[in-house]
């Protein structure tokens, strides 16, 4: 058994089956780090003639439970008989550190480990897993699937963008394809925060400062003004934003100057400051001739939730996520030339505020000797090109959340619109992105958030049968466990035709 995981996914019952660990590219690279991509496979007994990559997820370097769990909903894969495979892609957090280089991410600092990290791995393991389970069944898997969500949901469209003969189906969950870029925009929400933390105290910004900018209760005051403003736009007053098409900034915003406080802020209320703030986080990094650097963010219905307040601003025990994962990744993964940085949470806050965004993007498209190719390179996977992966006969779905405070849906619908443009009707026979209203990052937020994808892509795949709508479920930690709601390929969304307002029946994609 495997015990619960961090965000209160269940403990998994593993089935019978056989688990191989391999290593390949053993090597020794910059600063004397011992680089090797490491795979774990699980070869189970009752076999249903597939195979599933698990991918992985931030900076990876971990070798993963290879059980096909993550971001669907039902039994794991392993458990519905798949083979697994999962992988650190070329470098190991625990082996490969350095605290001049942020600690683990020093493999940022060696060509080859980045590139393995962006999408050279996935061929690799994808061969010898092919090859271990067609050896140990006697025969080839009939079909072979990806699964991932965030850094896995990159690793998804480098292969339908670079490998495009690895797998039949790929879901490719709230994709990281533009990590460079959202790497910039982490720092960019950061910087605004800091503003607002040191025009509050009058001192420079800690990481305890910007998490008091905005309290819970703040938070929750944010959530309410967007529900206020756009909860009806569906057809029905339910606490989900699922037209969040509607939902844009001006209204948002006028809806959250009703409620301004007069002076000062307080509970229940949010300062002028507060509120500019969040409009300039909310609008994302641009360039100086306006031009966005990322992407801008949807208003839904899970901002201020739990998980998107702790990447924005964090809370007292803990820094946000955005100062501690995104801040240390820029300098060293994304960046030619790397520059060190500190591991500590201070360290990377310092750096952080010290960067200027538009040199910043200059550095994810430079290239050098030591360096041919770029960060945007050999990680962002942005191509609107699947022309091979097409031709296959592939399919392709891209659950992401709403209120992913990660990578934004604007970008992911943004590169949906630049696919449709080259493809025409072709795409809705190959490609659907599924938007999760009021959820976070992969899982979780105040809204319909468990729901089966992998049976999707499994059924369009050997069964012909394209996904319509998905029926997703709210959870235990949402104010309404059991509703259904169906999730729709966009550009529809699920709007009320009456009956049941808890039941998905009641809801047509249109």
């Amino acid at each position: 058994m495997l015990p619960p995981g961090p965000y209160g996914q269940p403990a998994l019952n593993l089935p019978p089956h056989c688990e191989v660990t391999g290593i390949m590219q053993e090597r020794t690279g910059r600063f004397g780090q011992h680089y090797a991509i490491r795979y774990h496979l699980r070869l189970p007994e009752a076999w249903n003639g597939r195979l599933l990559f698990q991918g992985g997820g931030g900076t990876n370097g971990d070798l993963g439970n290879a059980v096909g769990a993550a971001n669907t909903a039902g039994p794991s894969a392993l458990a519905r008989g798949f083979a697994v495979v999962s992988q650190d892609s070329g470098h190991d957090n625990q082996l490969n550190t350095d605290p001049k280089w942020g600690g683990a991410t020093v493999f940022g600092t060696d060509p080859q480990a980045r590139a393995n990290y962006g999408h050279a791995s996935l061929p690799l393991v994808t061969a010898a897993a092919k090859s271990i389970v067609a050896r140990f069944y006697s025969k080839p898997a009939a079909h072979s699937y990806f699964l991932g969500c965030s850094k896995g949901g990159q690793e998804g469209m480098a292969a339908a963008q670079r490998y495009p003969a690895l797998f039949d189906g790929i879901v490719a969950g709230a994709p990281g394809f533009a990590l460079p870029r959202a790497a910039i925009n982490e720092t960019f929400s950061v910087q605004q925060f800091a503003a607002l933390a040191k025009a509050a105290t009058g001192q420079s910004a800690t990481v305890a400062s910007i998490a008091r900018t905005f309290s819970p209760s703040a938070m929750l005051t944010v959530r309410k003004a967007v529900l206020d403003a756009c909860d009806a736009a569906d057809g029905l007053i339910d606490g989900i934003t699922a037209d969040f098409r509607q939902c844009t900034a001006p209204i948002v915003m006028a809806q959250l100057r009703k409620g301004q406080c007069t002076s000062g802020a307080a509970d229940g209320c949010l300062s002028s400051a507060q509120i500019d703030t969040l409009g300039r986080v909310m609008a994302g990094p641009r360039r100086a001739d306006g031009r966005p650097i990322y992407a801008s963010w949807a208003w839904d219905g899970g901002i201020g939730s739990p998980m998107w307040s702790m990447w924005r601003v964090g809370n007292e025990q803990m820094p946000a996520f955005d100062i501690a994962l995104g801040g240390a990744s820029w300098p060293v993964v994304f960046s030619v030339p790397p520059s060190p940085i500190s591991p500590a949470p201070e360290g990377i806050l310092a750096k952080q505020l010290a960067l200027n965004v538009n040199d910043m993007e200059a550095g994810i498209y430079r290239r050098s000797t030591l360096f041919p190719r770029s960060a945007w390179s050999d990680i962002g996977m942005h191509s609107a090109n699947l022309d091979a992966f097409l031709a296959r006969g592939g399919k392709l779905l891209v659950p992401h959340g709403v209120s992913d405070p990660v990578f934004s849906i604007m970008d992911t619908i943004g590169w949906y619109d630049r696919v449709s443009a080259r493809y025409g009707a072709q795409t809705n026979s190959a490609v659907r992105v599924f938007a999760v209203p009021g959820m976070a990052h992969c899982l979780g937020g105040p809204g319909t958030t468990d729901f089966d994808v992998l049976a999707s892509l499994v059924d369009w795949v050997e069964q012909k049968k394209a996904p319509d709508r998905i029926v997703a479920t709210a959870n235990a930690g949402t104010p309404w466990p059991g509703r259904t709601r169906p999730l729709c390929p966009w550009p529809k969304v699920a709007r009320y035709h009456g009956g049941d307002p808890e039941a998905a029946e009641s809801f047509a994609c249109e």
